[in-house]
């Protein structure tokens, strides 16, 4: 007989938003098992120092230490800066991590001083939050006229931001909205 399969319970559409915003960079995770395994991956796969993208892999190698004290389980974020995408007019790159959930706290008290502050990693960054609320269009507008307006949050003075990516808390996805080919995506999904 067949598995039954129950119907997924539908998230209400007004909760909780959180609006960050999107690096264009590439994908990158760092892996910390709970026996000490490290692992390095890009998007699609494992990376190491010899078979790299974009050095993030030899760079998460150097900062390991560090970087194991993001606690076990994987911590994914953005690789970008000088080289990579849009180079948002850095001479380096930087890696900034995607789980506001983890790491919000950790990041205003890292910006304005506190205990918790040596424990999250002074090699890493967080995407900056732009907005929060109920979900809304105009939340959501407000934050790219902020973007346009003001340029990238994440490398001031970088006037030409990708977009936004939005955080529905509620049902657990993400959505993105760019400022270039938004209604045509990319990719082989057309993501």
């Amino acid at each position: 007989m067949t598995d039954f399969v129950e119907f997924r319970k539908i998230p209400r559409l007004s909760r909780e938003i959180i609006i960050t915003e999107k690096i264009d960079g590439t994908n990158g995770v760092i892996f910390n098992g709970d026996d000490g395994e490290f692992l390095v991956g890009s998007k699609f796969r494992w990376i190491t120092p010899e078979n790299d993208n974009f050095g993030f892999a030899k760079w998460a190698y150097e900062h390991k230490e560090e970087l194991q004290t993001l606690g076990p389980g994987y911590h994914f974020g953005e690789w970008w800066g000088q080289g990579i995408q849009r180079n948002y007019g850095l001479k380096e790159k930087r890696f900034s991590l995607f789980n506001l959930g983890k790491w919000t706290d950790r990041l205003f008290v890292k910006r304005w001083g506190g205990d918790m502050a040596s424990s999250f990693p002074s090699c890493c960054c967080v995407v900056p939050i732009i907005n929060h609320g109920d979900f809304c269009d105009s939340t959501i507008s407000s934050a790219m006229l902020y973007l346009q307006a003001h340029g990238s949050i994440a490398s001031t003075g970088f006037m030409k931001p990708e977009g936004i990516v939005i955080f529905h808390t509620q049902s657990g996805y993400l959505f993105k909205k760019t400022f270039e080919n938004d209604d045509a995506g990319k990719g082989k999904d057309n993501q």
